[in-house]
């Protein structure tokens, strides 16, 4: 009982601690680096510009992986709807800057072969040495969810320790028609602190919570229970799936992980 009081309160300070960040508005802006010959890959960089950056999480989606960057007229620069994209002025009020990876110019789809490619390590490797120079002094996160942990895991992996962590959220524990997920990965050696965070409701076929219990003895889990009534199919972000709903409370944890601090093992 005197853990999770300690938990909720870590929580509420962070919360908190949003609140005072929430006073300066989140600039975003897109960044496009020339990642291999004739390909380029965008990134929508979101942060608050009046602090310095302490940890940067690079963001992966599902899917396909594609959110489609560009201005468009309502001024906004994407419109998907995936869990972490939508979510990620939660990570800046947090005090985390994010990078939301597009795909490559070169892949109108990023399947599981690509995410666990040369080619996608390289373009990735690139945003990582980008990210690096804007901010020297922050702490380099990849974090991905449903098809992107794939992307995160990977990379995870061929970056060799040169991030700070990994978050694995939704992972895709299922060989299915469209890949392998992260059945094969060999968690034990990605060199980086590894979180896993999954929805006990998940009901995505490919995505069952199990897959995340059986982990919990070697790696750290935050499971999330509840929510708001799904608005989309068990695979899709607006679901327990992509944590409809308990958005907040999800960031929140995996935002105390991030900056090194107890964090709950439970959101309810």
């Amino acid at each position: 009982m005197a853990i999770e009081k300690m938990m909720r309160y870590a929580v509420a300070a962070l919360f908190g601690l949003a609140g005072v960040c929430a006073t300066a508005q989140a600039a975003e802006e897109i960044v496009t680096l020339t990642t291999r010959p004739d390909v380029t890959l965008s990134y929508l960089l979101t942060q608050n510009g009046d602090e310095t950056r302490r940890f940067v999480a690079i963001l992966f989606s599902g899917g396909a992986g594609n959110i489609n960057l560009r201005r468009r007229d309502n001024g906004q620069f994407t419109g998907s709807e995936n869990f972490l994209i939508r979510s990620r002025e939660l990570f800046v009020k947090s005090g985390i800057a994010t990078a939301a990876v597009d795909g490559p110019s070169d892949m109108s789809s990023m399947t599981d072969s690509f995410r666990m490619s040369d080619k996608h390590a390289v373009d990735i490797a690139l945003v990582v040495k980008d990210l690096r120079n804007r901010f020297p002094q922050a702490k380099l996160f990849l974090v991905g969810t449903s098809r992107g942990t794939v992307s995160a895991a990977y990379n995870g992996l061929a970056s060799g320790g040169t991030v700070d962590g990994v978050v694995l959220t939704s992972s895709v524990f299922n060989t299915s028609r469209a890949g392998g997920g992260v059945s094969g990965v060999d968690f034990s050696q990605v060199r980086a602190p590894l979180l896993f965070v999954h929805h006990r409701e998940d009901n995505c076929n490919v995505c069952p919570y199990g897959g995340a219990a059986r982990l919990a003895d070697r790696y750290p889990l935050i499971s999330v229970s509840g929510g708001l009534p799904p608005q989309s199919g068990p695979c899709d972000p607006l679901s327990q799936h992509g944590y409809f709903g308990k958005e907040a409370e999800t960031v929140a944890a995996i935002s105390l992980w991030i900056a090194g601090k107890p964090h709950p093992a439970e959101v309810k």
